[in-house]
């Protein structure tokens, strides 16, 4: 037994070693780094708390945290409800059915690729797409780049559009649903949509609370799309967390007050991470439970 343990550990010797590396030793480094003044030039300064101070006096990044909720709660749940809607539609068995969901994830891989940041950007450009098509029905051209709350809608959107992976965990619980339940709530008379709130729900809820986590600590964690898009404007209304640290890292080179805003936002994420786990007991039904 002991001879078939240390067969394993070699085995996965690569994974702990790189995890190590590089997670481990970067995760702790952060902490140290963001207790002191460090510009990548000098060794590093320790100031104690005077970040963290700074930090909860500096409105830039009271702003950004703002702006990174807003985002999170506009994204989180309109990613869950057209995922479970397509997932849902796509359960249906119909005739090249299997092509449909393969097209309907593709989003999925591509969403977070460069390229398909820097098309979204220009299809909401002034004499974009998205202002040519209104255009046609007769509707003005909308500032979406200059408008604060249009911006945010514009980043939202490519994430709400990157929907294919929670739609796929939807659709794996949708068809794991016995059939016999619905047979035997038709005897019963009930209709489509008491089936969906009374036997689809609450029997998918392992799944909606699976992607309501990642997707919210996907959500706090962007990167992309302000930083492609729009930059973090207009008026910094997109200037998300995550873009903050990377300014101050590698354009301002304060590296240690960008570590203090990382563990900010770390913090944050788990105590919404640790809210969303304490209510699980109240709304997530599994099935093996007596």
């Amino acid at each position: 037994m002991g001879k078939n343990k240390w067969t394993g550990l070699l085995y996965i010797s690569p994974w702990i070693v790189g995890f190590i590396i590089f997670t481990v030793y970067p995760f702790l480094n952060s902490l140290y780094i963001s207790f002191t003044d460090f510009t990548m030039i000098q060794a590093p300064r320790i100031i104690g708390l005077d970040n963290y101070k700074e930090l909860f006096q500096d409105k830039e990044f009271l702003n950004s945290l703002v702006a990174t909720f807003k985002y999170a709660l506009l994204t989180v749940p309109a990613s869950l409800v057209f995922a479970l809607l397509i997932a849902v539609i796509l359960n249906f068995k119909i005739k090249g059915i299997n092509f449909f969901r393969t097209a309907y994830y593709i989003p999925s891989i591509l969403g977070g690729n460069v390229a398909i940041s820097v098309i979204w950007k220009f299809l909401f450009t002034g004499d974009g797409l998205i202002n040519q098509t209104l255009g046609f029905f007769g509707i003005n051209s909308l500032p979406w780049m200059s408008d604060p709350n249009l911006a945010m809608i514009v980043v939202s959107s490519l994430r709400v559009w990157q929907f294919g992976s929670s739609m796929i965990i939807f659709l794996a619980a949708l068809q794991n649903i016995p059939v016999e339940l619905y047979e035997a709530s038709e005897i019963d008379g009930a209709k489509k949509i008491t089936q969906f709130f009374k036997i689809t729900l609450p029997l998918i809820t392992p799944s909606l609370f699976f992607n309501l986590v990642m997707g919210m600590v996907g959500a706090f964690q962007e990167f992309n799309s302000a930083y492609l898009i729009t930059g973090g404007g207009p008026l910094k209304a997109t200037q998300f967390t995550s873009l903050m640290i990377y300014n101050y890292s590698f354009k301002f080179f304060r590296m240690g007050y960008a570590s203090a805003m990382s563990w900010i936002l770390f913090v944050v994420i788990m105590i919404f991470t640790g809210i969303i786990f304490l209510s699980q007991k109240k709304w997530v039904y599994y099935v093996d439970e007596e």
